[in-house]
């Protein structure tokens, strides 16, 4: 039997304002020596493409998961970085969450109506919407880009999250008989979106206003500091990809 070989070649994907820097969708970093951490990784594709820039604010997912810096990768490993984020699968009920990507423009209404029930009396509805003025310059549309792959998974994470916190499991923590079932919907666009267009609308409903409100604003929350979906603020001359701090 031959050795094992200590090194290998690994294709990292790349997205948003990486993708456009490197002019590729992948790299392909050649000698990766086994063992290698995902910070380690990170050091190697930023040698290898200089165009990058700096990478010490992005972030290395492996399958569908961020990883730790000290995560070994190996030759089987699906890889990419990740610039910073603006801001199991998707649930099939809206008890346990539901997300959609949408390339088409959202109804908030349509959202409020589907997350409604005779047991909630409350719904609490959060909308995001293009501004027409960002840092000082007149913004002519939005154009979105998700890791599609991992976007539902980590939503699915997030609305974990926020059950555990805010859900009927607090319910039964606090033993106060406070019915806290959470309905919850988030719809977030993808392609480009026109000044005073949703970007992304947040829909909970609850037997109490608290829960829905606490939910809304936790999902709103997170979801802008994890989920891999990036903006691109185009204006009259360039364009600015918002979270990209290299």
């Amino acid at each position: 039997m031959g050795e094992a070989p200590a090194a290998f070649d690994l294709e990292v994907r790349l997205f948003a304002v990486l993708r456009e820097r490197a002019g590729a969708d992948s790299v392909t970093v050649v000698g990766v020596p086994v063992g290698t951490s995902t910070a380690d990784l990170k050091a190697r594709v930023q040698e290898q493409v200089p165009a990058l820039g700096d990478l010490a604010f992005a972030s290395v997912v492996v399958g569908d998961e961020y990883a730790a810096v000290d995560r070994v990768v190996e030759p089987t490993d699906m890889v990419a970085i990740l610039p910073p984020v603006s801001g199991g699968a998707p649930g099939s009920t809206l008890e346990d969450g539901v997300f959609e990507l949408s390339p088409e423009p959202i109804d908030p209404g349509a959202l409020q109506a589907r997350v409604a029930s005779p047991r909630c009396g409350a719904i609490v509805l959060f909308t995001g919407t293009t501004r027409e003025v960002n840092r000082g310059q007149e913004v002519s549309r939005l154009d979105y880009e998700a890791f599609e792959a991992m976007a539902g998974p980590e939503m699915r994470r997030i609305f974990d999250a926020c059950l555990t916190a805010h859900g009927p499991s607090t319910t039964e923590a606090r033993g106060d008989g406070v019915d806290r079932t959470l309905r919850m919907l988030c719809v977030h666009r993808t392609g480009v979106v026109g000044v005073g267009e949703p970007s992304v609308v947040i829909a909970v409903a609850s037997p109490h206003r608290d829960a829905a409100f606490l939910a809304a604003r936790y999902l709103i929350d997170t979801l802008k500091e994890r989920l891999p979906v990036w903006k691109k603020e185009v204006y009259s001359a360039g364009h600015h990809w918002i979270g990209d701090r290299s």
